[in-house]
This record gives structure tokens, C-alpha cells and sequence, in this order.
């Protein structure tokens, strides 16, 4: 999304392709939330694991896991609203071909309890740093998104494109 050429010159871009990238822009925006939700539920878990290594949190790790995967802050009544399914099925974490499936694809959950502090303090830090890019990529698309759409809403406001063709598109 960052190629300036995707959204260059829209005006002479046809209207079946400009719902193409529209389509592409709401595909990543799923997938790039998909792997923010896994890296907030690892950061969750790691941080529950720091208080409860400071004494700041008194229970397990188990004990508390229900409350962490729901994003609940540990100790708060945990929400009842379930989560929207995603629409496309996720990419495999375990292929290792992007820097997020690397990190994704680190095992660090299974060994937490022999982490020492400083690698738990690392691996916080990078995922935080992922989170960051994955975030920047994300507002990349909604800008390349907002531009398109503004391009299709003109081209229906102008009367360039029909409404009634809506139906058989989208």
C-alpha cells in the first residue's frame, strides 16, 4: 500500500479494478488486525507473567488465562461479547515467509516459566516493536482505502458510474 503508484491518478483507473484494490485494502485490513489480536494476546500474556514475576499479580498463569485471552484486564469481571469471526481464513503463522510470521512462529508461550527477565524484557520489546509496524502498514491501507472510495463516490456523484450496477459487484 505504501507504492504511491496504487492510488496515482485514480480518474483513469476502471471501475472494476478500483473495487479490486478496494477489496485488497479491506483484505489487509483483516489480516493486519488477525495478527495484532495474536500479538496483543502474547503481549497480554507476557505482561500478566512480568507482574506475576514482580509479585504485583498472585495467581498463575493458568488461573488467569481465561481473563487474559477475553482482553480483559486481569482482576476486572470478564466481557461477555464474543468476538467477530473473520471473514477470510488467516494466513499460516508457521510459514515464515514475513517478519510477523517469524515472530508469530516463535515458541517463547511454551517454555515461559524458564524465560529469565531480560528475555522476557526482549521479547515484550519485540513484540511491541511488530505490533508498531503492523499498525503503520494498517494506516496505509485505510489511507489507500479512503482514497479510493473518494474516487468511486465521485465517480457515482458525477453519474460515471451506475448505482444500480452495485448490486451485480459487490
Amino acid at each position: 500500500m505504501k507504492d504511491p503508484e496504487f492510488t496515482a491518478d485514480l480518474s483513469a483507473v476502471p471501475l472494476e479494478e478500483l473495487r479490486e484494490r478496494r477489496n485488497l485494502c479491506d483484505e489487509l485490513d483483516t489480516e493486519f488486525s488477525y495478527y495484532r489480536r495474536l500479538l496483543h494476546g502474547r503481549m497480554d500474556l507476557l505482561a500478566f507473567e512480568q507482574r506475576r514475576r514482580t509479585g504485583e499479580e498472585t495467581r498463575s498463569l493458568i488461573e488467569a488465562l481465561p481473563e487474559i485471552l477475553a482482553g480483559s484486564d486481569v482482576g476486572a469481571p470478564l466481557r461477555t461479547e464474543v468476538a467477530k469471526p473473520l471473514p477470510i481464513e488467516p494466513p499460516d503463522p508457521g510459514e515464515g515467509r514475513r517478519a510477523i510470521d517469524r515472530v508469530l512462529g516463535d515458541d517463547f508461550l511454551t517454555h515461559l516459566p524458564t524465560i529469565d527477565n531480560t528475555e522476557l524484557d526482549e521479547i515484550q520489546e519485540m513484540l511491541a516493536s511488530t505490533e508498531q509496524d503492523i499498525s503503520a502498514q494498517r494506516r496505509y491501507v485505510y489511507e489507500a482505502m479512503e482514497i479510493i472510495l473518494e474516487e468511486i463516490t465521485r465517480r457515482y456523484q458525477e453519474g460515471l458510474a451506475n448505482v444500480d450496477e452495485l448490486l451485480s459487484h459487490d
